[in-house]
């Protein structure tokens, strides 16, 4: 699969610019999503391989919900049902089941009785990640413009191999969809793509569907066969081509999969930087389409920004950090290495190299959290510091608190999680192992190398461990010893 970079010449979809109206109250959306994905080479359903952090059919999903509501979706489910059910059950969209997948045509005859309720319906490939809202829009528009029985969303790729190609009549009918195999040498040229995507008069769609054959190669009920019996009943089948090619393009083979995330990826990036974001070596960055970053701030190479992530302006992305669902206030420096799941950082922190968050972590205003410190489901308030190579988990930590190298809260007792409280100012020592439920009072001290196991009163100085003990000439004595032995 080619994927274009350069957008298609005006005379397309972008000529019938939708209106800003109300949802298409009138219109259902079926969404084709239960195949196999053989050529995947996987045991998972094609349409929950993901691209920039979500499954193929939950942003086809995600898409169609911008142009009717989700009670007016309906997912056609078949290979491994259930789990490509419970995948995208919150979006609200509803399923119809093909038990057996015997082709395109056959999964609108299984959802027959959940369409015939509708004037029109759109019909949409689960794998088809990219279709934009504007273009469903645009489509539906112009089939009801046109008082078309079908309509089908065409394209024109670098490479059309392996589609359908489209015969007009006119400047917008359809005379035929023929497939590559059966393109006669005139039609060799044509580069117009039948894209899978269609607009339908309901009562045309449904008046057809059972003239469908199944005498192909594979025995399967073709949707593209309901064209044919719609010319022939002498019933009006246009085609509008889309605006960009590459937004209808689908998967099917894993290179594919990765090429439309790049995509998805290139666009963000070109998005960001045209709104002030400075992102070196674009090309290596992952930044999902939801992610937002404020203007001025630096995304060094090999940075990657998933899922809802929100960085804010003047901010420092170093290289090779994976954020992910997470929060990032202004002025916030994160160094290379880190990893930050699910948690927030407020402005003006200071994180890594190497630091690790795991959810539901909370940073700060200036606090610093340094080299390999993993922090999990704890707050660290204002001015706090964690600089090297500890563990916090299950705590609370209060303004300026300064916990040294090595530092480990055991908030795990083999059964249940318990909490550390470690309040405003207190120091702790390096080294110090600090066994939950615990507090640390304001201002205390824990004294490096101690096991502290009781809470420790404001202001004081905690000490848990044993005294030193010198032993003169040990070590000479012991080597000694052992040269002697060995003699």
């Amino acid at each position: 699969m080619a994927v274009a970079h350069k957008r298609s010449k005006p005379a397309s979809a972008r000529k019938h610019r939708a209106a800003k109206r109300p949802l298409l109250q009138d219109f259902a959306i079926a969404i084709l999503a239960a195949g196999k994905g053989t050529r995947l080479r996987s045991k998972h359903p094609k349409v929950l391989h993901a691209i920039a952090g979500r499954p193929l059919l939950a942003h086809v999903i995600a898409a169609a919900r911008r142009v009717v509501p989700a009670r007016n979706i309906f997912a056609i489910i078949g290979h491994k049902a259930e789990q490509v059910q419970q995948a995208v059950a919150h979006s609200g969209v509803r399923f119809v089941l093909q038990k057996r997948q015997r082709g395109t045509g056959h999964a609108l005859m299984c959802a027959r009785p959940a369409l015939a309720g509708f004037k029109n319906v759109i019909v949409l490939s689960g794998d088809v990640p990219l279709i934009r809202p504007e273009t469903i829009e645009v489509l539906a528009r112009f089939h009801l413009r046109n008082r078309a029985a079908m309509t089908v969303l065409t394209a024109r790729p670098a490479d059309p191999s392996g589609y359908g190609r489209i015969v007009r009549k006119g400047e917008a009918e359809i005379a035929a969809i023929v497939e590559q195999g059966a393109l006669k040498p005139a039609q060799a040229g044509i580069g117009e793509i039948n894209s899978g995507i269609y607009a339908f008069k309901t009562v045309a769609l449904l008046g057809q569907l059972d003239g469908l054959k199944t005498d192909n190669v594979h025995g399967e009920y073709y949707l593209t066969d309901v064209a044919a019996l719609l010319v022939k009943a002498q019933q009006k089948v246009m085609a509008l081509q889309a605006a960009n090619a590459t937004e209808v393009l689908g998967v099917n083979t894993r290179a594919e999969l990765a090429a439309l995330e790049a995509y998805l990826h290139r666009q963000k990036a070109e998005a960001l930087m045209a709104a002030g974001v400075t992102i070196l070596r674009p090309e290596t960055c992952s930044i999902d389409p939801e992610v937002k970053i404020g203007a001025d701030t630096v995304v060094e190479p090999f940075a990657q920004i998933r899922g809802r992530s929100s960085v804010g302006s003047d901010c420092r992305i170093g290289s090779f950090c994976v954020i992910r669902d997470s929060v990032i206030g202004n002025g916030v420096e994160v160094r290379p290495g880190c990893i930050i799941s699910q948690s927030q950082v407020k402005a003006g922190a200071m994180l890594g190299p190497y630091s690790h968050l795991r959810p539901e972590s909370e940073i700060g205003e200036g606090a610093h959290v340094g080299n390999f410190v993993e922090i999990k489901k704890t707050r660290m308030a204002r001015g706090a510091k964690a600089n090297h190579l500890s563990y916090l988990g299950d705590a609370e930590i209060g303004e300026k608190v300064n916990i040294g190298a090595g530092t480990i809260t055991c908030n795990y007792d083999g059964l249940h999680k318990h909490r550390t409280v470690i309040e405003a100012g207190a120091f702790i020592g390096s080294d110090a192992t600090l066994v939950a439920p615990l507090r640390i009072g304001a201002g205390a001290y824990v004294a490096a190398g101690s096991s502290i196991t009781s809470d420790v009163p404001a202001d004081a100085l905690a000490i848990a461990r044993s005294f030193q003990t010198v032993k003169k000439g040990w070590a000479r004595k012991k080597r000694e010893a052992q040269a002697a032995q060995a003699k």
